[in-house]
């Protein structure tokens, strides 16, 4: 297989072949492009956009974020959660139905995600049994709710917890252990609730033991990524190497994967049975920095040669393209980078910086992405554009507005 051809494939295992709605995107339109990437990572970055809406419109261009939040934490009878929280590539939404294949995972949490979420159970034996017992009566709640109701006053911790009191640690180590799910977000921040009030009986009553269980996270993964390496393959719910060695090869005795080789690829790589060759390249769109189609870094510079990091923990002075900055993808290749910022007090979608790659027409490249931020803006509800000063792309992206 050509490196061409394989990346036709992994952008339609995305979605990005997929036709965008006509009209108003429905309910139906997200959750088939959450089934195209089979989760959506979660982050409290919130410069421009939170990470989990941001897939679903650079797929489907866009739509109500409403629809969305309504899947993940709404329950009713006419529209049952279909999605909820867990640990899979990092944090993340999946769908309602995969919650058991994270069991083995929720059982080595048990004791603990980390060393601090160990030591601070260690040091609070039975807060973990106080915490349920007041999600049991109260219902859904929020760390600090659960801190009122047990009378406690929160620690001034700003240490490498992020102010996590201890209270926010036992709680996200009960989600961790499935004990606890989360209900609703307000403002971002998590409302826990028993796992057996946010999920289905059938789901919480299913057993899935731990091979069976990752044999069909490798088998999401390659649905979801098209053409693999191993490597790929556990990156995507963080798997470890002999977990995904073992299930590659039930799937491919099974006719799941097919061997393939790259060319230009280093490693042995494995085609999903079920993916689409198209016969072109699709897909012009802007990523954000936890999109599944990059968010494996060196799986990027392989597929698009395309080298990128986030510049989030870097100092001011020290970054080349800016605090937070998107790919732009255009007709199926990486072209630029754009640094982004949502300014609601000024109404408008900021571009401090843009930068063209070597090699690309720097006019064709800002027209395409022009109609793609003037998209971004109206989804977001911002009336303009403001393009800034850093980047061998603004002065051609300033034109065209």
């Amino acid at each position: 297989m050509t490196a061409d051809a394989a990346r036709r494939v992994v952008l339609a295992a995305q979605g990005f072949a997929d036709r965008r709605p006509a009209g108003r995107a429905t309910r139906r339109h997200v959750l088939r492009a959450v089934q195209r990437t089979s989760l959506l990572q979660l982050d409290s970055v919130s410069v421009a956009v939170r990470a989990h809406y941001m897939p679903v419109f650079s797929r489907i261009g866009g739509y109500d974020r409403d629809l969305l939040d309504g899947a993940a934490w709404q329950n009713t009878g006419r529209s049952p959660r279909a999605l909820v929280e867990y640990w899979a590539h990092e944090a993340a939404l999946i769908p309602v139905a995969d919650w058991p294949l994270m069991r083995w995972r929720m059982t080595r949490y048990s004791h603990g995600r980390w060393a601090g979420e160990r030591r601070v159970m260690e040091q609070n034996p039975t807060l973990g049994k106080d915490v349920l017992d007041v999600v049991t009566e109260v219902g859904a709640a929020t760390a600090g709710d659960i801190e009122r109701h047990l009378q406690i006053t929160p620690q001034d911790r700003g240490g490498p917890w992020w102010g996590r009191t201890d209270t926010k640690v036992i709680c996200e180590q009960l989600f961790a252990s499935g004990a606890l799910s989360v209900d609703r977000r307000v403002a971002f921040t998590r409302h826990y609730d028993l796992a057996e009030r946010v999920l289905p009986d059938g789901v919480i009553g299913a057993e899935i033991g731990e091979r069976d269980a990752v044999r069909e996270l490798v088998r999401r993964s390659a649905r979801s990524l098209g053409v693999a390496t191993a490597a790929d393959l556990r990156d995507y719910y963080r798997l470890s190497a002999e977990q995904t060695a073992a299930a590659v090869a039930e799937l491919v005795d099974d006719g799941a994967l097919v061997p393939v080789t790259v060319r230009g690829w280093s490693d042995p790589a494995y085609l999903h049975a079920g993916s689409r060759i198209p016969r072109r390249a699709h897909g012009t769109a802007l990523l954000c920095p936890f999109d599944p189609l990059v968010f494996c870094r060196p799986r990027t510079e392989r597929l698009f040669g395309f080298r990128y990091r986030i510049e989030i923990y870097t100092p001011a002075h020290k970054r080349i393209h800016g605090y937070y900055v998107f790919p732009f993808l255009q007709n199926g290749d990486l072209v630029a980078r754009v640094d982004l910022k949502a300014d609601r007090a000024a109404d408008a979608l900021r571009v401090p910086g843009a930068f063209v790659e070597p090699g690309r027409a720097a006019g064709e490249v800002a027209e395409s992405l022009a109609d793609e931020l003037r998209e971004m803006a109206t989804w977001l509800g911002l009336s303009d554009v403001v393009i800034g000063d850093r980047g061998d792309l603004v002065a051609e992206l300033a034109a065209r507005f």
